[in-house]
């Protein structure tokens, strides 16, 4: 008797650094501060969340534009990461990475956003070691959760300290 083994999909690593950088309340300076700082040729990919309440509308990928050495894309669904560039979640949706992919879902109403604990969570699953964890500005804990799991994964975490605008979500 003949058995076929199904191929199931499996993650593939990346072989450059991806970096999540997530931030609220107060969190333009210190993204444009961190945007600013990158250069051009550092070949790592950057994944800004920001944690927007539903009816704000952002304006980070024009913003930071006028600060970054390398290219800002504004996250579309299944956009494909590459080193050298920066990308920027929308409003009202939530993201997650698989196999190198960046994937957009709606943002649930009523619901508390945990949009940086989500893609942190998803980010150190699948890159694992080269899985970087940044948390700015905010208030509340969304983050927090995710910097455990990146660094359970292997990957390393950064918070930013005192200078924080709004100092919840770094402290915690």
């Amino acid at each position: 008797m003949h058995t076929q083994k199904k191929n199931l999909p499996m993650p593939t690593r990346q072989d450059f650094p991806i970096i999540g950088i997530g931030a609220s309340a107060g969190g333009l300076d210190a993204f444009r501060q961190f945007i600013e700082a990158i250069p051009a040729d550092s070949e790592m990919a950057y994944v800004i969340v920001q944690h927007l309440h539903p009816l704000h509308d952002s304006m980070l990928t024009e913003l930071l534009s006028r600060v970054a050495k390398i290219p800002i894309n504004e996250i579309t669904d299944d956009i494909h990461l590459a080193p050298n560039n920066i990308y920027v979640i929308p409003e009202n949706k939530m993201l997650t990475s698989f196999d190198g992919v960046l994937k957009l879902s709606p943002r649930q109403k009523d619901t508390k956003n945990q949009a940086i604990d989500v893609f942190f969570n998803s980010l150190a699953e699948v890159h694992l070691d080269l899985a970087y964890g940044v948390l700015l500005s905010g208030n509340g804990s969304d983050g927090t959760q995710g910097l455990k799991a990146i660094k359970k994964h292997g990957g390393i975490t950064f918070a930013q300290d005192i200078e924080a605008a709004n100092n919840d979500m770094p402290q915690n």
